[in-house]
């Protein structure tokens, strides 16, 4: 049986860095997508002090992540006040 010596056992891991990497990203990424979902207008953390928030939003807010064709700064409110 051969062991591997540390130069050997390094290059192994040499090779994993990428994966980490890339991992690392994607939980960056996904967690910082998931704080902005939980930041957004339709969700209420507190219920003492406004539990409806969504109906305090202006019309020019833009709820899409991203929107291809719309113009959110020329809408104008067409439902009552709250």
């Amino acid at each position: 049986s051969t062991l591997l010596g540390p130069r050997s056992l390094m290059s192994h891991w040499i090779r994993l860095v990428p994966l980490f990497i890339f991992i690392g990203g994607g939980m960056v990424m996904s967690g910082a997508y998931l704080l902005r979902l939980a930041m957004g207008p339709h969700v209420s953390w507190n219920r003492n002090g406004n539990p409806e928030p969504w109906n305090k939003t202006e019309p020019t807010h833009q709820h899409k992540f991203y929107s291809v064709n719309m113009d959110y700064s020329k809408l104008k409110k067409e439902g009552p006040d709250f």
